[in-house]
């Protein structure tokens, strides 16, 4: 049966099962919902495995409450499975993510896992963090108060922004959708073309049009763009935060690019009419798909997990002159994993001497594999960590389960 959002909690659940959608037929009139998907693991292979399917059949059909999926993870929240959830948004600039660590470290907070992403000049940020003595939640609101009060001061920073906030409860959200949410509260799709330029190059730019389906009463939203890996669910969890509702849909992947049309009403049931309106969701939809995009290297880092561990790594990132476009985080056991796309301070392709410096810098103590980030999300990626690479918005799936 058709319910409101119930599109981007099956779309939700198949990009955190880490599948690759390359094709889709959506259709929801009346009470009822049919939707297709074509579906390959993240090398572009069939899905053989019985144990794999017979998850995602529990995952989607009438037993899912039965297993552990991302609608289970909470962010926001004072304690989520024994720690607590931190949020951050301000105006990003170099080591900024160095700095919030280190802040934390001084105060005895452990960051046991966490993910960051970067737009437009701005960073989004949540944290999970525990007490370093004691592994457990910090529920103590003296020193919540401190910690908050000493990262609003590093978010303000020196050219005083006050839109830089901190927050310990913003509600139970899919962590990509809260830092699509909190972006795009920030007003991250705002800016114009030369900002976000700086941040990707123009093959990257998708090519988005509005227009009326007349005889239905639709409006019919095209994106054209590079494919990669989640790009249907960063559309549909846009559209959905944006108060539309996807009647039809189809999305096909053709080698790099992708070509995804949705017919869309508002939820009160009218169709986009004015050119303001069609303007914003273009400008939003381009957002939410640049947001996730890196170009360049992906820098993994895997060590066993010490108090402090974020903190020293970003801190020297950031002394051979790295700066980070997004970040993530995981902590299983004692073993901790570190994902960073980085570029340099201006934005420039990372020269590989820097690399290999880090690495004799490093090496002693922590493994380091170096990628090139795919151009599309079916290019197998450089040899490396096949068991141990993970992809953003599944951080901390067994984390938290």
């Amino acid at each position: 049966m058709n319910k409101p959002g119930i599109l981007l909690e099956v779309v939700q659940v198949l990009t955190d099962l880490d599948l690759i959608i390359t094709k889709a037929y959506i259709s929801s009139d009346g009470g009822w919902f049919m939707d297709v998907f074509h579906v390959t693991d993240q090398q572009g292979n069939k899905i053989a495995d019985i144990k794999t399917i017979d998850y995602i059949e529990k995952a989607l059909g009438p037993k899912s409450q039965e297993v552990t999926t991302w609608a289970d993870k909470r962010v926001g929240v004072h304690s989520v499975g024994g720690h607590t959830a931190i949020e951050l948004i301000a105006r990003d600039r170099p080591g900024l993510l160095s700095e919030i660590s280190a802040v934390l470290a001084n105060l005895h907070f452990n960051v046991v896992a966490a993910e960051a992403w970067t737009h437009n000049r701005r960073i989004a940020c949540v944290l999970y963090v525990n007490d370093d003595t004691t592994s457990r939640a910090v529920a103590d609101p003296t020193r919540l108060s401190v910690m908050e009060d000493q990262l609003k001061n590093l978010l303000r920073g020196c050219e005083n922004d006050e839109a830089g906030r901190t927050s310990f409860s913003m509600g139970f959200t899919h962590v990509d959708r809260r830092l699509h949410q909190m972006l795009f509260a920030d007003r991250d799709y705002e800016g114009g073309i030369m900002a976000t330029e700086v941040d990707h190059p123009p093959s990257f730019k998708p090519k988005i049009t509005v227009e009326r389906c007349e005889d239905k009463g639709y409006s019919v939203v095209t994106v054209r763009c590079k494919d990669r890996a989640k790009l249907m669910f960063d559309i549909v969890c846009t559209l959905t935060d944006m108060q539309y509702v996807v009647f039809h849909a189809t999305i096909s992947s053709d080698g790099p690019h992708a070509t995804q049309e949705y017919y869309i009403r508002h939820v009160d049931g009218c169709v986009l009419d004015t050119e303001g309106e069609k303007e914003r969701v273009i400008k939003c939809l381009e957002a939410a798909i640049r947001r996730r995009v890196s170009e360049g290297l992906s820098l993994e880092l895997c060590a066993k997990d010490r108090v402090g561990l974020l903190s020293e790594v970003t801190r020297i990132l950031r002394e051979n002159g790295l700066s980070v476009s997004r970040a993530g985080v995981m902590t299983i056991g004692e073993q901790a994993t570190n994902v960073f796309y980085v570029r340099d301070a201006s934005g420039n392709p990372v020269d590989m001497k820097i690399v290999e410096a880090l690495r004799k810098e490093i090496g002693h103590t922590m493994l380091l594999n170096v990628k090139k980030t795919p151009a599309s999300s079916r290019e197998p990626e450089a040899r490396g960590w096949a068991k141990t690479s993970f992809f953003f918005g599944n951080l901390l799936e067994r984390f938290l389960a």
